[in-house]
């Protein structure tokens, strides 16, 4: 086991932390995020450290609350600072995204435009028309927002076509000529 929820999250500078019963509330440059802590945890701030406790060390389940609790935190932290993005690469030959007043169209192929309206706190911008870049500073909506945008056309084993996340190895299988031909 890592033991990662022994290790203090570290607080830099333009970051307020506030503490509140079991909500934890993070303030930076980009905005503001608050989490809930799990009832068997304890969170003290020093400094410009904050650490998670375990009240019973014994459980297993609070156990494992605990190293998760403590990456939440230091991700709402790198959120309001730095923010997350993810891009998505569109492939296809007619495959494109344009932005019409700030809601995302994807042509893949359908016979109807496919449409994603922008949430809140999720930016979408356009790299050309192939490249979508979703950014925000909540890690998680970010992931299921553009997982969502993924799942209209996921990328097919034979030509590749469809949306794949930027750097996603995509396992290729051989078509039925190259198949037959290796017998």
């Amino acid at each position: 086991m890592s033991r990662i929820g022994k290790q203090p999250v570290i607080i830099p500078e333009g970051v307020n932390v506030n503490l509140t019963d079991s909500v934890i509330s993070i303030t930076g440059p980009k905005g503001v995020l608050s989490l809930r802590i799990p009832q068997n945890l304890t969170i003290a701030k020093q400094d410009n450290a904050i650490t998670v406790n375990v009240l019973n060390p014994e459980d297993g389940a609070t156990r494992a609350l605990w190293g998760t609790t403590g990456r939440l935190i230091s991700n709402a932290i790198t959120g309001v600072t730095k923010g997350f993005s993810k891009k998505l690469i569109i492939t296809g030959v007619g495959y494109r995204a344009h932005l019409k007043d700030k809601t995302l169209v994807l042509e893949v192929g359908f016979t109807h435009p496919v449409e994603f309206k922008p949430e809140d706190g999720i930016t979408v911008a356009l790299d050309g028309t192939t490249i979508i870049i979703i950014s925000g500073i909540d890690k998680q909506r970010v992931g299921e927002y553009a997982a969502r945008i993924r799942g209209v056309k996921k990328p097919e084993p034979y030509k590749g076509k469809g949306i794949a996340y930027e750097g996603e190895v995509i396992q290729r299988k051989a078509g039925k000529q190259a198949a037959g031909a290796a017998k």
